[in-house]
């Protein structure tokens, strides 16, 4: 085994290899198939945990339990394609590489054997890496330690590889009559067209005729710390979906005992509906650990707790209540996903007014609160995720994703790809 630095590179003495990326916390895994002139062909040319085979190429989830990785057969590859990149990514969105020291393990895929490891030195603001290469050289393939980060993401390895990506269009507005006054062109389609992704934030599509609405404000309520990140600071805190606020007060983590109060009721003249309120606690790989319920209302020694089942819903106040000391979490809990589900099978479009907040344990102020305004006739719904991030803050996201399933063990998978 051989322990590569930046720009080294080995002969591969197998024909098929596997190159896993291992870091403290969930990765992105995915590879690009180049051509001669360092570019894609196509979209089959992407591979990741949406798209996981391509020619030649093959993407395996880890589960949490095990580094997501990449299997490449260089005697299977199309013509043409003289190189393939891996490429990693927090799976947190926003998150950077700082304080992560991602390792990439180059094995013989069919040996199992290690022929190489190579951990990029000195990372900070990288958002996506370029990690390492198979690449063909006089007729005989081999490997290079790249470590190259990017500090834009996704979009600034798709740049650099002739990849046009885009976020997923507004509904556009009516088309504009001709005579209308001279308006900037619209970009022109993208050349490449990918299936969604949480890198890319939704499928490329082409350009619409009439420019996208821009995005929605971030509300009044909830204020920005420093470099522009959500914080406690200026009290109670709205989110929107998909918005993340860091549990951080006058520059200190909050690690004291949270409340996570969740609360729905009957759609309008509708009948009492008897849902679930759960969280799923996982480790630094998102490995199950372990998960608390109205079955089961106490976990981690205690650190976590659930105030009991509701079965209508009606009243005013939450229905259900979690409780968490987050400083008495073990080291090895790192997310917690919080859900709601219904055992009996009605949909969530029977549910009117669903909303999770936190709540501080000791005075009662509610410190974040997320109102869900959409729903889908499904019977489960991840409300809300707290992740603990390496400088010991824990963040909270709203999250509003839909699923089928009926009971919290049915949630496990879904909610690991979530975090």
């Amino acid at each position: 085994m051989t322990a590569m630095t930046p720009g080294s590179n080995l002969p591969l003495n197998a024909v098929r290899v596997t190159v896993d990326v291992a870091a403290p916390v969930r990765l992105d895994v995915s590879a690009l198939l180049l051509a001669a002139d360092g570019k894609v062909r196509s979209d089959a040319d992407f591979i990741f945990f949406n798209q996981p085979s391509g020619p030649g190429v093959g993407y395996r989830s880890g589960g949490g339990a095990a580094p997501d990785s990449i299997t490449i057969d260089t005697g299977a590859l199309p013509p043409g394609i003289e190189r393939i990149v891996v490429t990693a990514s927090p799976d947190a969105a926003g998150q950077t590489f700082q304080g992560i020291e991602p390792t990439a393990t180059v094995r013989n895929a069919d040996a199992g054997s290690v022929i190489a490891t190579f951990t990029p030195p000195q990372l900070g603001t990288e958002t996506a890496l370029v990690v390492v290469e198979v690449y063909q050289r006089g007729g005989a393939w081999k490997v290079r330690a790249v470590g190259q980060g990017y500090a834009n993401g996704l979009a600034g390895i798709a740049t650099d590889f002739g990849v046009s990506v885009e976020e997923e269009p507004a509904p556009a507005a009516a088309p504009v009559a001709p005579p209308a006054p001279p308006a900037p062109a619209a970009p022109p389609a993208p050349p490449v067209s990918y299936p969604a992704s949480p890198w890319l934030g939704g499928a490329t599509t082409p350009a619409p005729a009439a420019p996208p609405a821009p995005p929605a404000p971030v509300p009044a309520a909830a204020p920005a710390g420093a470099g522009g990140k959500i914080n406690l600071d200026k009290g109670r805190v709205s989110l929107q979906k998909n918005q993340t606020v860091s549990l951080v007060k006058g520059g200190r983590p909050l690690l004291s005992q949270v409340k996570m109060g969740l609360g729905w009721e009957p759609a309008f003249g509708g009948r009492a509906i008897d849902l679930d309120a759960s969280v799923i606690a996982y480790g630094p790989q998102r490995n199950h650990i372990d998960h608390c319920w109205f079955g089961k209302l106490s976990i981690l020694g205690g650190a976590v707790k659930h105030s009991g089942d509701n079965l209508t819903g009606e009243g005013a106040g939450d229905d259900e209540v979690i409780v968490v000391d987050l400083g008495r979490l073990p080291a090895d809990t790192t997310g917690l996903v919080f859900t709601v589900n219904s055992f009996s099978g009605q949909k969530f479009t029977d549910v009117a007014k669903a909303y999770c907040r936190l709540i501080d344990g000791a005075s009662g102020e509610e410190l974040v609160r997320f109102d869900l305004t959409g729903a889908e006739p499904q019977t489960g719904v991840m409300m809300a995720k707290l992740i603990k991030q390496f400088s010991g803050e824990w963040e909270m996201t709203a999250m509003g994703q839909f699923v089928k399933s009926r009971t919290v063990r049915g949630m496990v998978k879904a909610a690991a790809e979530a975090l």
